[in-house]
């Protein structure tokens, strides 16, 4: 495919994830999953800016009164980017740490666990809503991950990467509530190389996932035809997004882990952002929380 990768940020994150553009300050908010951090890139001065939390940090999303709500350790509550803290409100019971999450098109944080080591169907997505209250609302669940929406928000496209392969359900808006009775299979990924991993929408539908041990994002229409390819030269390849000024620079986070010593030699920018352009395609704002941000649940 036509369009140009580079390394935005030669990070050498240990698994960068959850990249979300934030439209306000024109930066770009990712995480570094096991280093406990949560970092702000801003492309046009060229610095990161990060703080650490002391536990892993699977996702974070922006919030419309200004700062963040993350899923950090196995708890979902408010990140302080400036006292470097991180308020739970809620903690579950399924799985061992949360994973990646998003806010939906009506501001509700969903987001998903895992086990580690990992145990089938141990783990749950879970819906942070705008009263603060914590719904499950998805069991059953392996390792949860990518989460995106059609543009109309009626359609939840979601990634359990044990299934390799991404799943859609017919989503209602007012309730934020999947129907599991709906849940189909959009693409099998299952014969191509890596796993799915994080996962985001372009302005035409289109699907942009990370193959994690695959060093590729793939682009699919939702009737599940290969649209783009572009591979990254890193062993481990998380999560994407589109970012900058006209929202048209996919940004894709990476990790050195669980890369061998070899592989890590031999991809010197494993763990960088990078930023692919000139694709012809181009992202929505990022949806932020609308909820109790500052107060906390009811």
């Amino acid at each position: 495919m036509t369009g140009s990768l580079e390394p935005a940020l030669r990070a050498g994150a240990v698994l960068g994830e959850s990249p979300v553009w934030d439209d306000r300050t024109e930066t770009l908010l990712w995480v570094d999953i096991r280093r406990g951090e949560v970092h702000r890139f801003d492309p046009a001065a060229g610095t990161d800016e990060s703080v650490s939390l002391g536990q892993p940090v699977g996702s974070v999303a922006l919030d419309e009164d200004g700062g963040l709500i993350g899923a950090v350790g196995i708890s979902l509550g408010r990140i302080d980017e400036e006292a470097a803290t991180f308020s739970p409100w809620h903690t579950v019971r399924e799985g061992d740490r949360m994973n990646d999450g998003a806010c939906d098109p009506r501001g509700r944080y969903l987001a998903g666990t895992l086990t580690e080591p990992l145990v089938e169907g141990a783990s749950a997505l879970f819906s942070l809503e705008p009263s603060g209250a914590l719904r499950r609302i998805l069991d059953g669940v392996s390792l949860s991950n990518g989460l995106a929406w059609s543009a109309d928000g009626e359609t939840l496209y979601y990634i359990d990467t044990v299934l390799e392969r991404i799943d859609a359900f017919d989503y209602d808006l007012d309730t934020g509530t999947p129907d599991p009775a709906s849940r189909r299979t959009i693409v099998d990924l299952r014969q191509s190389p890596g796993r799915p991993d994080g996962m985001t929408t372009d302005s035409n539908g289109n699907l942009w996932v990370a193959m994690a041990r695959g060093r590729a994002i793939r682009c699919y229409d939702t009737r599940g035809r290969l649209q783009h390819l572009q591979y990254v030269p890193s062993p481990v390849v998380t999560s994407c997004t589109f970012g900058g000024p006209d929202l048209s620079d996919l940004y894709i986070t990476t990790g050195q882990w669980p890369a061998t010593a070899e592989e890590l030699r031999d991809w010197p920018d494993a763990g960088a952002v990078f930023r692919f352009t000139g694709t012809g395609a181009t992202g929505y704002p990022a949806t932020r929380f609308r909820g109790r941000a500052r107060r906390g649940p009811a």
